[in-house]
């Protein structure tokens, strides 16, 4: 029975882990800090900036506070905004998926990026008016893995359901209504710990990683993941009218 679907950001629409790996290691090393690829994927894919920049800092032993990890993500914030102007790179099909998911049901993101970044990419998208809410990393009260971020976007969606249809307010949406589409192991956890239903996505990790993490379902590419493919592996309710 889903009745609405949340998509993670980068990995999963935006072709920009790299990119955003690099960033932070580049930041970093003007603080003294060295991080690998390995170190990224395995320890700090999946925080928010503050949450990897606050890691990795503790992680070497150094002091840091709220004014320090500001400056740091203002560091970072303006050399993505530099690397994006140069050209974003969209997973093939993102555009596509993110119109048909959202002819159907609502669409929330639920992202670890800040949200001028996520309404960058959705603009260069042309798809802003297809997603219903946003919970970025300044609204979340806790990263991934942490369920917060998820749970915050079921309020969003209930909302904005609700704003929509006032005759469905004797009906509240569920978290096991709510689809969510992951490329992180953090993320996948998140979303089970709210409650919701997963799909992994293999853009980072591969399918038993992922399954190990708790997706309920894999795919390989956007493309597969279509309204048909979600009644059919979800059984949704035909009744439904979300």
């Amino acid at each position: 029975m889903i009745q609405a679907v949340i998509f993670d950001f980068n990995g999963v629409l935006v072709d920009d882990e790299v990119v955003h790996f690099e960033l932070f290691r580049e930041v970093l090393a003007e603080e003294g800090v060295v991080i690998t690829d390995r170190d990224y994927h395995e320890r700090y894919l999946g925080y928010d900036d503050r949450g990897c920049f606050a890691a990795a800092l503790g992680d070497a032993g150094q002091a840091f506070d709220h004014e320090r990890l500001d400056g740091l993500i203002e560091r970072k914030a303006r050399r993505y905004v530099e690397v994006a102007d140069a050209g974003l790179r969209f997973f093939p099909f993102a555009a596509e998926t993110l119109a048909s998911i959202a002819a159907r049901w609502p669409v929330a993101i639920c992202s670890g990026a800040l949200r001028s970044e996520i309404e960058y990419a959705l603009k260069r998208l042309n798809r802003r008016a297809q997603v219903a809410a946003i919970i970025a990393a300044e609204d979340a009260h806790k990263c991934k893995p942490d369920p917060a971020g998820y749970l915050q976007s079921l309020e969003a969606l209930r909302t904005h359901i609700q704003a929509r249809s006032p005759s469905t307010a004797g009906t509240v949406l569920e978290a096991r209504d709510c689809l969510v589409v992951e490329d992180s192991l953090a993320g996948i956890v998140s979303a089970k710990g709210a409650g919701m239903q997963a799909i992994g996505i293999t853009h980072t990790y591969n399918a038993p990683q992922l399954r190990q993490s708790g997706a309920d379902a894999i795919i390989h590419g956007l493309e597969t993941l279509t309204p048909a493919w979600i009644d059919h592996r979800f059984a949704r309710d035909p009744r439904a009218t979300w």
